[in-house]
């Protein structure tokens, strides 16, 4: 294996700029089929253990669609949806809210605005952010808000969505 190859390297973003940033790997021989089309939803409950840092989970999305676009798949190809729930909701807020809790600006929401601009659609359980005293005003305006996190992955997953868990 020729890892001096890996190492040398600069980071790649096919699809999301400048974020999940991911390296080619010269030697793969599995990699996702390039004609093939992708439907994806995304649990999301993860939450950042620190507020002033961007929320690795977040970041993780960007870097499966840029490891899909390094191996060929078209932007065109890759259908992200994002269910946040949990823990997670506190990444999804907007500035106002956010520099109330933590006192800085959320450090996530230029990486949401990356995603979205990739495509990605982003729903917010609506029981989560009641179970924090949270209203749905609280949110980055580029999610939808949705009466439950279970409900959006029980349309999707049916559809063909393939689930994963971040």
């Amino acid at each position: 294996m020729h890892l001096q190859s890996v190492i040398a390297q600069e980071a790649k973003f096919p699809i999301v700029k400048d974020f999940g940033g991911i390296f080619e790997i010269p030697e793969s021989t599995e990699n996702p089929d390039a004609n093939k089309e992708f439907k994806i939803i995304i649990d999301l409950v993860s939450g950042s253990e620190d507020p002033t840092q961007i929320n690795r989970m977040v970041d993780n999305i960007a870097r499966m669609m840029n490891l899909h676009g390094l191996g060929g798949v078209k932007k065109e190809n890759l259908h992200i949806k994002v269910a946040v729930h949990g823990g997670a909701v506190f990444s999804l807020l907007n500035n106002d809210f956010y520099q109330k809790l933590y006192g800085v600006n959320n450090p996530n929401l230029p990486i949401y605005e990356a995603l979205k601009k990739a495509g990605v659609e982003f729903y917010v359980c609506g029981q989560s952010l009641i179970a924090r005293d949270m209203k749905t005003t609280d949110v980055w305006y580029g999610t939808q808000i949705a009466l439950s996190m279970l409900t959006v992955l029980t349309k999707y997953v049916p559809d063909g969505y393939m689930l994963l868990r971040f």
